[in-house]
C-alpha cells in the first residue's frame, strides 16, 4: 500500500534531511551532485516549493525550504529521490535501496532560529572538517546567499531579505553570521541531535 504524502503547513519552512541507507555514500563524483541539483531544481518548480538554503553530503542531504502547496515537499522528495535512485543504481551497476527509509522533516516556527538554519546548513561541510571555510565547498547554497552567484535553484525567505534592503549590505551581514559556532542549545531548538551535523570520514 502506498503511503500517503506528509501534510505541512504551506508557507512554514521545512528543514528536510535524507540519509544513505546505513551510512551509504549516495554521491561519489561530481557529476553525482550535479545531477541531484539539476533534479531537485525541475521538482521544486513542478510542485511549488521555495528552496532557501542546501547543502549536499557524500552521504547525506540538507534542504531549508518551504512549500507553497499541500504535500509540496513530500512529493518533491518522493520523486527526487526515485529518480536519483534509478540514476545512481544504473551508474554504478548496483540495485536496492539507497536512502535510509524516508526524509526527516522539521518545520521552523521561529524567525528566531531560521537564520541559524541557514548557517548550520551551509557550515555543514566546515563542521565536517572537509573544509576549512563554507565558501570552498561548491555543493551548498553559500555562494548563492553569501556571495551573489546566481542561482535558479534558490528563493531568499523574507527574514533573509530583512538583513538589509542593499544586496551588497544583506551579503556582507549574512558572512558575518558565519563567525560564530552554533552552540548545541539552538541545535536542539532546531531539532537536530548534537553530533549530526557531519559525514562519514571514509
Amino acid at each position: 500500500m502506498a503511503r500517503k504524502p506528509r501534510q505541512s503547513d504551506i508557507g512554514i519552512p521545512l528543514h528536510v534531511i535524507q540519509r544513505g541507507n546505513n551510512k551509504t555514500k549516495c554521491f561519489l563524483e561530481s557529476m553525482d551532485f550535479a545531477t541531484y541539483i539539476n533534479w531537485l531544481r525541475k521538482y521544486k518548480e513542478k510542485y511549488d516549493v521555495s528552496i532557501h538554503a542546501w547543502a549536499l553530503m557524500n552521504n547525506h542531504v540538507h534542504l531549508l525550504c518551504t512549500p507553497q502547496k499541500n504535500s509540496a515537499v513530500s512529493k518533491m522528495m518522493q520523486f527526487l529521490g526515485t529518480r536519483y535512485v534509478r540514476y545512481f543504481n544504473t551508474k554504478y551497476g548496483r540495485t536496492g535501496t539507497l536512502w535510509e527509509g524516508r526524509f526527516k522533516s522539521f518545520p521552523v516556527y521561529s524567525d528566531l532560529y531560521l537564520l541559524t538554519l541557514y548557517r548550520y546548513i551551509e557550515r555543514n561541510p566546515v563542521a565536517a572538517g572537509i573544509v576549512n571555510t563554507p565558501e570552498e565547498y561548491e555543493w551548498t547554497s553559500y555562494k548563492s546567499n553569501a556571495l551573489g552567484f546566481k542561482s535558479k535553484l534558490i528563493t531568499p525567505h523574507q527574514k533573509y531579505l530583512e538583513l538589509d534592503n542593499v544586496d551588497n549590505e544583506r551579503r556582507q551581514k549574512y558572512q558575518e553570521l558565519f563567525a560564530d559556532t552554533i552552540c548545541q542549545e539552538k541545535l536542539r531548538a532546531l531539532g537536530i541531535k548534537p553530533g549530526e551535523i557531519g559525514i562519514t570520514p571514509d
